[in-house]
């Protein structure tokens, strides 16, 4: 076989695998299809900073069943990002983690990261060792096919429908056939059970309506068949909340099993406060957080969440406001997540110059905030954007008492064609300008009739 030859064989071998490589994963295509090239690079590459923080705390506590699965993924969004030594050593780590965990050296679960290593290698123009994990995959593929003809081997599906479940609700409910595929020819997996039914509640959960009867039934089977896992139990309690069931002893019960493990983004603590917030108490919501980062101190993760507490109970209670004590504090949590969280710090920053407007507090760094988030405004999502416009329009108004800039942002704003709160608010605005006869009168009813056509 020639050179050239040889080279196609391999790149054909290379789309057929089944890894991270070939999963089109791509966090921002169905976000923003029509934007420029350059702004649709930007977004991708600030999406994949905030899949690297989510991931890391995600958290890598031994005994963690999925500590290969992430390792994989943190290799590929690594190499994505263009750390290709740091992708190398994650997929070493996730080879390493599945070697502990399953007590083996070899096996199934190792198709994934050795079709990953290929595609590193091959993107590094190591033909021969990149063929190697090729050979390697298909060694594994011929020792251990999949139960199932004409169906990928269970665990390939497990990981599979694991990091799908990081890219968004579309991806989600294929994540939770992947998984019930796989648990069906594996049924002694727990964790892909567990799994199967979160991603169900992702992708049919709502936030005020309970879920349909069927899958609250699957949910209470998964969490008698796996006890361990409070992040499920947290989310059935929330379930069982919504059909009016009085859940606030069962919700502290499992607060004092939360507080006393290890803290992750899959400890239960989100969905706790959570179900905190609407079922029991917003208070009683900052004191969890507070307790758990007393006994927790160094989890930044916890942080976040009691910021989002303080969020909570300042938008709610605007006839029960804060105590200069909490509005400081809430101040002080948000700005420290803010550099805990660099790469996520645009959603951040836009939560905290929300809660400086709602406080009437702190609003010399709302202005610095502001100009640090207008001139990275490339790496927001419309949306983002739109929220951004129309709360610096409000800040410049009753702030600076400028209205030219004003009316220049909530135009911005109103320009965006996404259907949002913010979106009314500023064309509600720009509507009042006419009625009162702002001198840009007649470029913000050119600007409205466009948005009629």
């Amino acid at each position: 076989m020639s050179a050239a030859q040889s080279q196609t064989t391999l790149e054909a071998k290379l789309e057929a695998l089944q890894c991270h490589f070939t999963w089109d994963l791509d966090p921002s295509r169905s976000e923003r299809r029509s934007e420029r090239s350059s702004e649709r690079s930007s977004e991708r590459s600030s999406e994949l900073f905030i899949l690297r923080d989510m991931l890391e705390d995600i958290g890598t506590e031994k005994g963690n069943r999925w500590l290969g699965h992430i390792y994989n993924l943190q290799g590929y969004i690594h190499y994505q990002l263009g750390f290709t030594d740091d992708a190398r050593c994650f997929f070493s780590r996730a080879a390493e983690a599945f070697r502990q965990i399953r007590k083996s050296d070899k096996g199934p679960w190792l198709v994934v990261n050795y079709g990953n290593l290929a595609w590193w290698h091959y993107q590094q123009r190591e033909q021969a060792d990149s063929q190697s994990y090729v050979s390697k995959v298909e060694t594994l593929l011929k020792e251990y096919p999949s139960p199932s003809e004409d169906e990928l081997h269970p665990e390939i599906y497990a990981e599979k429908a694991w990091t799908l479940m990081k890219f968004g609700r579309d991806k989600t409910l294929l994540a939770a056939d992947y998984f019930q595929k796989a648990f069906k020819m594996q049924p002694d997996m727990l964790e892909w059970h567990t799994s199967h039914v979160i991603a169900l509640v992702n992708v049919y959960g709502h936030p005020d309506q309970p879920l349909e009867e069927n899958i609250l039934e699957k949910m209470k089977i998964a969490k008698e068949n796996d006890p361990d896992n409070l992040y499920l139990a947290a989310l059935y309690l929330q379930q069982c909340a919504k059909t009016g069931r009085n859940i606030k002893d069962e919700a502290r019960e499992l607060a004092e099993k939360v507080l006393r493990k290890p803290q992750s983004s899959y400890s239960g603590i989100r969905p706790l406060l959570m179900l905190y917030r609407m079922y029991v108490s917003e208070d009683e919501a900052i004191d969890l957080a507070e307790e758990a980062l007393t006994r927790h101190p160094d989890e930044r993760l916890l942080k976040w969440c009691a910021a989002n507490c303080y969020k909570w109970r300042v938008y709610s209670h605007n006839d029960n406001p804060l105590k200069p004590r909490m509005m400081d504090r809430a101040i002080s949590l948000y700005k420290e997540v803010m550099l805990l969280y660099p790469h996520s710090s645009h959603k951040i920053k836009l939560a905290f110059v929300e809660i400086v407007a709602k406080l009437n507090r702190g609003q010399a760094d709302a202005d610095q905030i502001y100009q640090e988030l207008l001139k990275s405004v490339g790496d927001l999502k419309p949306k983002d954007r739109q929220k951004l416009y129309n709360l610096y329009a409000n800040h410049v108004f009753f702030t600076h008492n400028d209205s030219n800039k004003s009316i220049k942002y909530h135009m911005k704003a109103a320009e965006i064609p996404h259907q949002s709160h913010y979106r009314e608010s500023s064309i509600r605005e720009l509507e009042k300008s006419i009625r009162r006869g702002h001198p840009m009168s007649e470029e913000i009813i050119k600007l409205l009739a466009n948005l009629q056509d």
